[in-house]
C-alpha cells in the first residue's frame, strides 16, 4: 500500500469508528447490553464500571484487525489493510478515552471547559445521561456532538411522548 492509501485507511477507519460507537451505544449498550452499561448511568465512587468491558471489546476489534494484517500471524494470507484499520480503531479508542472518560466524566483529569467544542461535547453527553433507564435518550456518539439546545428539545419531546424518563434537572 502507498503511504497515501495507508493514511487514508487509518483516517477512514478512525472516523468510521464514531458510527460504530454510535450504533453500538444506541442499539447494544441501550439494548441487550444494558447489563454492562447501566452502572455507567448511575452515580458511584468505584474506579471501574462494568461498562469498561466495552473498552475491551474495542481493544479486541483492534487486535483482531492487527492480526489479520500481520504476516507473522496470518502468513501469506495476511491482509495489509487490516493493520491500518486496527491502528485507526486504536486511535479512536485513545480519542474516546480522552474525551469520554477524561473530559466528560473526569476520570483522569479535572477540567470543565467554559466554551467551544469541548463544552459542547460535555453538554451533549450530560444530556445523554439525563434519562433514567435505557429507553429514549439523545447524543449516542462520543466525538461529534449536536447542538445542546436541540438535544434538550428532543428530550422534552421524548418525555412528553412517554418514550423516556428524564431527570428533573433538564426541565
Amino acid at each position: 500500500m502507498s503511504i497515501l492509501a495507508i493514511i487514508l485507511t487509518i483516517m477512514a477507519s478512525t472516523l468510521a469508528m464514531e458510527f460504530v460507537a454510535w450504533a453500538s451505544h444506541k442499539y447494544i449498550m441501550h439494548g441487550f447490553g444494558w447489563g454492562w452499561h447501566c452502572d455507567h448511568h448511575e452515580p458511584h465512587d468505584k474506579t471501574f464500571e462494568k461498562n469498561d468491558l466495552y473498552g475491551l471489546v474495542g481493544a479486541a476489534m483492534s487486535i483482531s484487525m492487527f492480526a489479520i494484517g500481520s504476516p507473522l500471524v496470518m502468513g501469506a494470507s495476511a491482509w495489509e489493510p487490516g493493520t491500518w484499520i486496527g491502528l485507526g480503531i486504536l486511535f479512536y479508542g485513545i480519542i474516546y478515552t480522552l474525551i469520554h472518560d477524561g473530559l466528560v466524566h473526569q476520570r483522569y483529569f479535572k477540567w470543565v471547559p467554559k466554551r467551544g467544542y469541548a463544552k459542547r461535547l460535555v453538554q451533549a453527553h450530560k444530556l445523554h445521561h439525563a434519562t433514567i433507564g435505557k429507553e429514549g435518550g439523545v447524543s449516542f456518539g462520543f466525538v461529534f456532538a449536536r447542538d445542546p439546545a436541540r438535544l434538550k428539545q428532543e428530550l422534552k419531546a421524548q418525555r412528553a411522548a412517554g418514550i423516556a424518563v428524564v431527570r428533573d434537572a433538564i426541565g
